[in-house]
């Protein structure tokens, strides 16, 4: 029996909101914070199944979420492509060597690399409640390019930007290749058992609007067309965080079933935006969920409100602040599910 969260993806408007939050499983949660003392780095508590699964399953069983978004990351898939992926203390993500100095035919592909995914989805399948969506992911060709060129994260995204400026077909191939990867990377999530997918562009926001539609909207509209031939029944929910004022253009565009919007953008206005009936998801302030108290009572309940009508899905903006306190969470399914 499908679950209130798959429900919702599927346009149906239901009295109480599913929820589940980005990053809900995370360092937040004490036994999060227990099992990756125990099991060292980031990577090798993502690629041990049993480990990753457990700790997709955590949220669940602390909040019952209406979903379960698998515990990866979106830096899979260039490991996958044969970069190098590192995650040292404090530093974030590294990927050898950066594309900025080398091209892409350089790299020797390892697909194995992405099969523990596929048995940590099994495995959380088998595991959860029939009335919870579980819910795969990629990152999108634009924002898993940034880390790819770059070799890390930055603040500018200067050395991708150059690139799509100074040499656009390199750019185009770059984006292209992670599409057809992550293709059958999200196939294969599905065939494990995932019932719907997000693409997380994170970085959406850091290009012109020239850019926004070669390197955001175009390569995803490519993505999901073939998706769709794979998977025609598996909704797809797009996250171009910072997108703006292309917002409606990127959901009518890309072909997505839903649309993810962040906490910089008004309620109001992306219901104005988006197509009617369109299932979206959002949007509350991460620092807002931090902040608690009556911030947190008023945020939530505002957009609650904003989208009666619409399938809504609650969610935050953004992923979940590391330091925010379990009794605001608590506080927060309380009110989205009317019980206070």
């Amino acid at each position: 029996m499908p679950g209130l969260l798959l429900d919702t993806l599927r346009g149906k408007v239901t009295e109480r909101r599913p929820v589940w939050l980005m990053r809900q499983a995370g360092r937040y949660l004490p036994e999060y914070r227990a099992l990756r003392a125990e099991k060292g780095g980031f990577l090798e508590l993502a690629t041990d199944p049993d480990f990753a699964a457990e700790v997709t399953l955590q949220p669940v069983r602390r909040f019952g979420m209406d979903g379960a978004i698998l515990f990866s990351d979106i830096l899979m898939v260039p490991w996958a492509m044969g970069q190098d992926l590192s995650f040292g203390a404090g530093e974030g993500p590294r990927l050898a060597p950066p594309l900025v100095d080398q091209a892409l035919d350089t790299l020797r592909a390892v697909p194995r690399r992405l099969d523990p995914v596929y048995e940590t989805v099994r495995l959380v399948r088998a595991a959860l409640p029939d009335d919870v969506t579980l819910l795969g992911f990629a990152g999108a060709p634009w924002t898993v390019a940034t880390y790819m060129v770059a070799g890390q994260g930055s603040k500018d995204h200067r050395e991708p930007r150059l690139m799509a400026y100074r040499d656009s077909d390199s750019m185009a191939e770059l984006l292209y290749a992670i599409a057809e990867l992550t293709v059958e990377y999200l196939t294969r999530q599905v065939e494990a058992g995932a019932e719907a997918v997000q693409i997380f562009d994170s970085w959406a926001g850091s290009l012109a609007p020239e850019h926004k539609g070669v390197c955001v909207i175009e390569p995803t509209k490519w993505l999901v067309d073939a998706f769709r031939k794979r998977c025609p029944d598996t909704p797809v929910i797009g996250f171009p965080k910072g997108i703006g004022d292309q917002l409606g253009t990127y959901a009518r565009a890309t072909g997505v079933d839903a649309m993810g919007i962040d906490e910089t953008t008004s309620v109001p206005w992306a219901h104005r935006e988006l197509p009617d009936g369109m299932p979206v998801q959002g949007n509350l302030d991460p620092m807002v969920l931090l902040a608690g108290g009556e911030a947190l009572e008023r945020n939530a309940r505002d957009i609650v409100a904003g989208f009666a009508g619409r399938p809504h899905v609650f969610n935050l903006g953004h992923g979940i602040d590391k330091e925010t306190p379990i009794e605001n969470v608590e506080r927060l399914l309380e009110i989205v599910r009317g019980k206070g």
